[in-house]
């Protein structure tokens, strides 16, 4: 397992609907930086996932059964699985849990049609 990205939420990028931009590290590790007119200017207090700010890291693996089967093992250890596995918009395979701190986490990969 790879990370895969991390996301942050700010109201500075140019557009006033959803819009994210990846920066590319040579690692291979990205930082994924979103915008939406919806989302709070506060500190970040609670799990809610649309406040500026970290929103969360992305661990990446080599194919769709591996997400399948760290949501299973995750799940069946206590973790909540918030979302998914899904197949998401901008062309992911992917779920979403909380780490013991209340962290969002995701577990992707690129989607492939099956």
């Amino acid at each position: 397992m790879k990370i895969e990205h991390i996301a942050i939420w700010t109201h500075n990028l140019e557009k006033k609907q959803f819009q994210s931009y990846f920066i590319s590290f040579e690692s291979g590790a990205r930082l994924e930086l979103m915008s939406r007119a919806d989302i709070l200017d506060q500190p970040k207090n609670s799990n809610d996932p649309m406040q500026t700010g970290y929103t969360h890291f992305a661990f990446g693996v080599a194919t769709m059964a591996e997400v399948d089967t760290k949501a299973r093992e995750l799940a069946e250890q206590g973790f909540p699985i918030l979302s998914g596995p899904r197949v998401t918009g901008d062309g992911y395979y992917e779920f979403e849990t909380l780490d013991p701190d209340g962290n969002r986490l995701e577990v992707a990969t690129h989607f492939t049609q099956p």
